[in-house]
């Protein structure tokens, strides 16, 4: 009995030592440390809720390649809208066709046209190399001998609605007869009006003159 009751003295007299030494706010400050005896473990069921975190595995994670694509992602954002940004402070590039018209370039092919000199006789000497070289089989030439033994064309005929505007008649014809003009406001309500004839290419070519020689003379140096 006295054996059993020895460690019990021996606490209480340490615990009446320490309180006697000891100020009562010292003895606050230190609750719950190593001055007090520690809590018995618990015991019984795991409290609701609890749960030990998983170890979390390889292929769990994000990957180094989903982040960079996430990167990648708000980068290509954000330049596409630094360009959006960008052009609406530019001025606008559309213009109000028809009433406004864009430049066309010399090299333009647009409506077909036969050119005359200076003096008013006919360019064309009937040679029918455009006739020959159209892979379109659009062009359809009759000619016959002059007075003075040289040729001209009695019918001339081109069918709009089979050109390509490959621009290979310009090119073969020998003495700049057959053009391509820049006009690109011609087309009609019926396929009938689009056969053009030796009249109305003649007719195109007195109309576009001016317009036909500034194309040859800005295309001279490349020809």
């Amino acid at each position: 009995m006295v054996l059993s009751t020895a460690p019990l003295l021996l606490r209480s007299s340490r615990t009446s030592l320490l309180r006697n030494t000891l100020s009562p706010a010292t003895i606050r400050a230190f609750s719950g440390s190593a001055f007090v005896a520690a809590k018995p473990a618990p015991s019984g069921a795991y409290p609701k809720g609890f749960r030990l975190p998983r170890p979390e595995a390889w292929d769990e994670g994000e990957s180094a390649l989903d982040r960079a694509g996430r990167l990648y992602l708000m980068t290509e954002l954000f330049r596409g809208m630094y360009v959006v940004l960008e052009q609406y402070f530019r001025a606008p590039y559309t213009i109000y066709y028809p009433f406004e018209k864009g430049p066309i370039s010399p090299r333009f092919r647009g409506e077909h046209a036969l050119r005359r000199y200076p003096s008013g006789e006919e360019r064309c000497i009937a040679c029918k190399l455009c006739e020959a070289i159209c892979p379109a089989l659009a062009i359809t030439i009759d000619a016959e001998e002059r007075i003075d033994g040289s040729r001209r064309t009695t019918k001339y005929d081109i069918d709009m609605t089979k050109c390509i505007y490959c621009g290979l008649c310009q090119e073969s014809c020998p003495v700049d007869a057959i053009v391509e003009t820049p006009n690109v406001e011609y087309s009609t309500e019926t396929r009938e009006e689009l056969l053009y004839n030796k009249e109305k290419l003649l007719a195109n070519g007195d109309k576009w003159e001016q317009e036909i020689q500034f194309g040859l003379d800005a295309d001279s140096n490349y020809r």
